[in-house]
Formats: C-alpha cells, sequence, structure tokens
C-alpha cells in the first residue's frame, strides 16, 4: 500500500468517507473524483458491495449518486461525532437514497434449499447509493459511532474503528510506517521529543 488508494477494509460507511481524505496541505484527494476512480473503488470493495462486484462501466449519474451519499454521510457522522444533531438534509439525503432502490428479498432455490439474497433494481449508482447510506444509517445508530477514530498522523484524516485499543494510524502499512520512520529519524538527528536528555 503506497497511500495513493483509498483505505479499506474498516465499515463500509468509513471506506466511503475515506475515499476522500484531506491532506494537511493542499487540497483533498478524491478517489471519487470521476467515473473511473468509481469503477476502481467498486473493485477494492468487492463482494462488500452486492450488486457493484465486477462493474465495468459507470455514468457521471451513478458518480453522482455515490458521492451525493458521501456529502451526506460526512456531514451527519462529523455532527454525531461531535454530540450534535445531524443536518436534517443529511438525515434526508440518506433516506432519499435507501427509498431510491430498496432491498427486496428474492426467495430463490438454490438446488439444496431456499435462500433469500437482498437485490436492488436501478442503475449501478442508485444500487450502490442505496446499500451505502443503509451502512450510513447503521453507522450513525450503531455503538460504532463512539469508538471511530481519526489516524493520528499529522497529514491524514481517514477514519477507522480500532480492533485493538492501542490502534492510533489508519493502517500500519500506510501512516503507521511514515510515524516510525519519521520518529527513527528525528531520535538519530538529536531532534524531537522521543531524544533522551
Amino acid at each position: 500500500m503506497n497511500g495513493d488508494e483509498p483505505l479499506t477494509g474498516e465499515l463500509l460507511a468509513l471506506d466511503l468517507l475515506n475515499t476522500l481524505p484531506h491532506a494537511a496541505q493542499g487540497p483533498p484527494v478524491d478517489h471519487l473524483a470521476d467515473t473511473a476512480g468509481l469503477l476502481a473503488w467498486l473493485a477494492l470493495e468487492g463482494e462488500r458491495l452486492p450488486g457493484a462486484a465486477g462493474a465495468r462501466e459507470a455514468t457521471p449519474d451513478d458518480l453522482g449518486a455515490v458521492r451525493a451519499v458521501r456529502a451526506a454521510a460526512a456531514a451527519a457522522v462529523a455532527a454525531a461525532r461531535r454530540g450534535e444533531r445531524p443536518p436534517e438534509t443529511a438525515l434526508r439525503g440518506l433516506n432519499e437514497a435507501q427509498l431510491a432502490a430498496p432491498a427486496v428479498r428474492y426467495a430463490e432455490w438454490n438446488g439444496e434449499s431456499v435462500v433469500a439474497p437482498a437485490r436492488r433494481s436501478g442503475p449501478l449508482g442508485v444500487r450502490v447509493a442505496a446499500v451505502l447510506a443503509e451502512e450510513a444509517a447503521e453507522l450513525l445508530a450503531g455503538p460504532a459511532l463512539a469508538s471511530i477514530r481519526e489516524c493520528e498522523a499529522e497529514d491524514c484524516t481517514m477514519l477507522f474503528v480500532p480492533a485493538h485499543p492501542r490502534r492510533r494510524w489508519c493502517s500500519a502499512a500506510r501512516c503507521g510506517n511514515r510515524a516510525r520512520v519519521a520518529r527513527y529519524y528525528r531520535r538519530h538527528k538529536g531532534e524531537g521529543p522521543d531524544v533522551p536528555r
């Protein structure tokens, strides 16, 4: 992992928010800046997004639907993390995205038993946006919200839910390594708070 790709493997709603990390200097890098970025992110998420795995085409409308959910989720999560009421427009945006492609359980025989996978209809972006909006709503209403942390690296704002209470960085391979290298450099150059006096 070189830091050029979005962080994945967190709660799906956080993975979505992490597609727009803010850098300490300069503008944020938007991993969903265009339809190619959306397709690349969908490929990274794989089977976590039902109906999107293997997508080969995306339209500007698909991208717009997903980015609208990201904006609504970002506003709602930021407010809720501060202990404030999320903006009504953000909550409405999440609800409307879910209503645009509601999940329906289709009863099917798989050769051995009846299964009932949830399916959504509509264009790719509408389906993906509905799943992401549902994940964001579950995050906002669930206990994981209180556990969300921001990466402690100075130039990273990625969000994560730590599996271990001592986790400090979004990724040990990304920010953790950079922090350790910087600390090592400061110690060996005689600078910084890590140098014994």
